[in-house]
């Protein structure tokens, strides 16, 4: 809760003022007693009727006081409490977004969704309505104590008795509930990934018709959350109803002994009435008190998830003082390159060099590490060994965001924001790009024959991940997003493969009229990588073959066979 407390203390006049008005609505619900009181021995017994339109006003002022009282209150502290979870929600978005990849290797999307929404809203319930809670809770019984002191203490002992084994049961549940709270949220985020993964690939769900696969999969989830909040419920209803029955028990006491005392003269009616007001300002907080330790328990424990997200470092970082590159040229280095990932060598050995406004092609099968060798250039991933430079400058050295905004990519998997395409097409570049840009870039994709098509054209909202176009229309406007980037280094990773032949053709011609930038390709087809500068086949993270189209096809080997299953039937 320390770094929650942290963002508190931004807003404390807002919980001072509200704190000020809550102590004024006790001290006005204070005279409530007094006032009773005062009706029936002086006014119902002593017969004084001219007090008593003063003690109705007096009422009605109390009520109205506590009205006015309570709503600023609780705005203070509302407003205190939204304040302090958007800029915590902020913060955390802020911070996940500079964890790096690895992080997300680890962690999945559901749980990440959980933090963020879920375990935010249990703080937020905890820091405002939990908080204002509790301070009332705490003057109330302080106070209504004293008062009841004051006026019987023989009364106040006897009503106390069951006190401390309230409190022991308060304290029981408290840990008990929070111990269980923590696995719900587990849950929760399981749940949730579940739900997520789900909705998000249910095409394929569809496609394979596991539907009820899917259901019963979900269905053992949320039966494992339904268990959980049973098992707070059955811890809730251990010990709330003997917190209840305990509470309950006070007014009988006091009633009977307190009559007694009446009888005997000892007290008044009017005061026994007084007592029993105050009495009821104490019981109400030992009731609250099980609620509120559930309530707590929740939000300390969502605020402990919370944390463990905060206390993660990037694992990539820029220098102590980074380097920029203010007049990129495009040359590209890979230097004695090796990469090993959870004790797997992924590259080994890995050199080439591109000259500014070069071609270099990279192939090889599945897990050879083509993929790798782009995670390394945008930094994604640390070089095990070796060092990659651009422009003779390390890229360790070089500002990562100033390197990733110098370097555009077109990504294998391709990913479209719900939004429209022109958004799309210019969410590189940071911000709106002018018409004529996005045009220009989705003509050279070859994007703009079927975007012109669309009912509203480049303000044509797409679904979400691109759900509505076919494969090659997404793999086109990614290329146009890449191409409006306007960047010296450009990466195609596997981005034409679900072109038909024509399309890839088309596009490539467009693609290498841009001669003053660095192109990388990564591909399978022979056709998206034979004008190359140079091509190097990667197997098994290693470079086993180099050199251009002609001179790889003399050497017969891996190129040379790829060349032949595609083309078979054609001659080579």
């Amino acid at each position: 809760m320390k770094r929650v407390l942290h963002y508190m203390r931004k807003y404390w006049y807002l919980y001072f003022f509200g704190s000020i008005a809550l102590l004024s609505s006790i001290v006005l619900d204070l005279f409530t007693p007094m006032i009773t009181g005062t009706i029936i021995d002086d006014v119902i017994e002593g017969g004084n009727i001219s007090i008593f339109k003063g003690l109705i006003t007096a009422l009605i002022g109390i009520t109205l006081g506590r009205a006015v009282l309570g709503y600023i209150k609780e705005i203070m502290f509302d407003f205190a409490g939204s304040n302090i979870i958007c800029g915590l929600r902020q913060d955390l978005f802020d911070h996940i977004q500079s964890l790096s990849l690895g992080f997300f290797d680890r962690k999945n999307t559901g749980e990440l969704m959980s933090r963020i929404k879920d375990d935010a809203d249990r703080v937020w319930e905890g820091i405002s309505f939990g908080l204002m809670l509790f301070i009332e809770i705490i003057i109330y019984f302080v106070i209504a104590t004293i008062f009841m002191f004051r006026i019987s203490a023989k009364l106040s002992v006897l009503a106390f008795l069951t006190l401390p084994f309230i409190a022991y049961m308060a304290i029981m549940l408290e840990k008990k509930i929070g111990a269980t709270y923590e696995k719900i949220s587990e849950q929760n985020a399981t749940l949730n990934t579940t739900a997520q993964e789900n909705i998000a690939g249910i095409r394929l769900v569809k496609a394979f018709a596991r539907e009820r696969h899917e259901i019963k999969k979900f269905l053992a989830h949320n039966e494992g959350y339904y268990k959980l909040n049973m098992e707070q419920a059955r811890i809730w209803s251990r010990f709330f109803p003997s917190i209840e029955m305990l509470t309950n028990i006070l007014p009988i006491l006091v009633i009977v002994f307190g009559g007694s005392m009446v009888i005997g003269e000892d007290l008044t009616v009017g005061t026994l009435v007084k007592f029993t007001g105050y009495m009821n300002m104490v019981i109400w907080p030992m009731r609250s008190f099980g609620f509120l330790s559930n309530l707590m328990a929740e939000a300390k424990a969502s605020a402990k998830k919370i944390d463990k997200i905060f206390v993660e470092e990037p694992e990539i970082k820029n220098a102590n003082k980074p380097a920029k590159l203010d007049e990129p040229k495009g040359k590209v280095e890979f230097n004695n390159v090796s990469l090993e990932l959870d004790g797997k060598k992924v590259l080994d050995d890995i050199n080439f060099k591109i000259l500014p406004s070069k071609t270099l092609a990279i192939m090889g099968a599945t897990g050879s590490g083509k993929t790798s060798i782009i995670n390394l250039l945008e930094r994604f991933y640390d070089t095990t060994d070796g060092e990659i430079l651009i422009d003779n400058e390390r890229i360790n050295d070089i500002e990562l965001a100033n390197l990733r905004e110098n370097i555009s990519v077109v990504m294998q998997d391709v990913f479209l924001f719900s939004d429209t395409i022109k958004e799309n097409i210019s969410f590189g570049y940071g911000e709106l790009l002018a018409n004529d840009v996005i045009i220009n870039s989705a003509q050279s994709a070859k994007a703009d024959d079927f975007i012109e098509h669309m009912e509203d054209g480049y303000d044509t909202v797409i679904g979400e991940r691109g759900i509505g176009l076919s494969g090659g229309q997404k793999q086109r406007i990614s290329i146009a997003r890449a191409l409006a980037k306007e960047c010296k280094i450009i990466i195609f990773d596997d981005s034409t493969s679900a072109l038909d032949m024509k399309t890839e053709h088309r596009i490539q011609k467009e693609i290498d009229k841009k001669d003053d930038i660095t192109k990388i390709i990564v591909a399978h087809r022979i056709s998206a990588v034979k004008n190359a500068d140079e091509i190097i086949i990667l197997e098994d993270g290693k470079i086993v073959e180099r050199g251009n189209h002609d001179s790889l096809i003399k050497m017969k080997g891996r190129y040379y066979d790829t060349l032949k299953e595609q083309y078979e039937g054609y001659a080579v």
